[in-house]
């Protein structure tokens, strides 16, 4: 399989890198000319395509020929970024090939989410400050992921909870909604983030879904394997 990883640079990006190629995927990762040095690591076993991951002309260049693309949607500034690289990625990957996206669990497909009240604080309230000082915009995320789920390619929404790093635990568990019991704990390792988005690739009934993942040995999630 060939993959292509939008947003490689990242500590989720560099995680999803080293998952592909643990698989024995081809992988061709997109990022900003000044962060390619990040992936110094994966030096000579990828391909790296520097550019802005809004660039329509980049992401068809980085895309041709790809079974897959796994693109980190992020809201930073003010410029409709998210947007624009999940337009560019919608309008350019080949026909019938795998598209996964990653977001927040702020982010709702049909608005049957409910949301823990810290939750609903820190997007207010985070979301009214980055947008007043330019830093980020949290309508943008919700913009582009609208954008994933009217069209009809094959996608996957990737709803994450609170991150953290470590170890990996294993795959997380999912459900097509926040307020499910078995996310109470809301905590992911970043790493399996990575490792839920790399998998989904070959998981055709993680098709046209947006699951919302929390990790596997959380006590919330335990407790439901438990039940």
């Amino acid at each position: 399989m060939r993959v292509c990883i939008v947003g490689a640079s990242g500590k989720l990006g560099r995680y999803m890198v080293q998952h592909a190629l643990d698989r024995g995927y081809e992988v061709v990762g997109v990022c900003r000319e000044r962060s390619v040095e990040k992936l110094a690591e994966f030096e000579g076993r990828i391909t790296v395509v520097p550019g802005a991951t809004d660039d329509p002309e980049v992401i068809r260049r980085a895309a041709a020929g790809c079974d897959g693309v796994l693109v980190v949607l992020v809201p930073f500034g003010a410029h409709g970024l998210a947007t624009g690289t999940a337009q560019a990625v919608l309008d350019h990957a080949e026909p019938g090939a795998r598209l996964v996206f990653s977001c927040g669990w702020h982010i709702s497909r049909d608005g049957e989410d409910v949301y823990p009240w810290r939750l609903r604080v820190f997007v207010k309230v985070f979301g009214a400050l980055a947008r007043l000082v330019r830093f980020a915009d949290l309508s943008d995320q919700v913009e582009a992921t609208r954008r994933v789920f009217d069209s009809d390619r094959r996608w996957t929404v990737v709803r994450g909870s609170d991150l953290e790093e470590g170890e990996s635990q294993g795959l997380p568990v999912w459900s097509r909604h926040v307020g499910d019991p078995i996310l109470e704990s809301n905590i992911t390792r970043r790493i399996d983030f990575a490792l839920f988005m790399v998998e989904a690739l070959e998981n055709d009934e993680l098709v046209g879904e947006a699951p919302a993942i929390v990790g596997c040995q959380t006590p919330s999630a335990l407790a439901h394997a438990n039940a």
